[in-house]
């Protein structure tokens, strides 16, 4: 007749290590984010540095004035 006290520890380490947990699953978790957020803040940031300092502001091409498409000062938006 096999011993109690062996089998028992036996089931008792294979359920030890069946019950983990969700280690490698948060790794992978925490290092996608980590390279998605690196990423991002390269996407948003890398526009910034770009001919902003010897650009006129006048000749921006998303400028336009307040007095509408026409620039004439009689415009009704003026």
């Amino acid at each position: 007749m096999p011993d109690i006290a062996e089998a028992t520890a036996a089931l008792t380490g294979i359920a030890a290590a069946a019950q983990q947990g969700a280690g490698d699953t948060l790794r992978v978790v925490l290092l996608v984010s980590m390279v998605g957020g690196a990423l991002l803040a390269w996407f948003l940031l890398r526009g910034y540095g770009r001919g902003r300092a010897d650009e006129d502001p006048s000749e921006r091409s998303g400028d336009t004035s307040a007095r509408g498409a026409s620039g004439d000062a009689g415009d009704a938006n003026a």
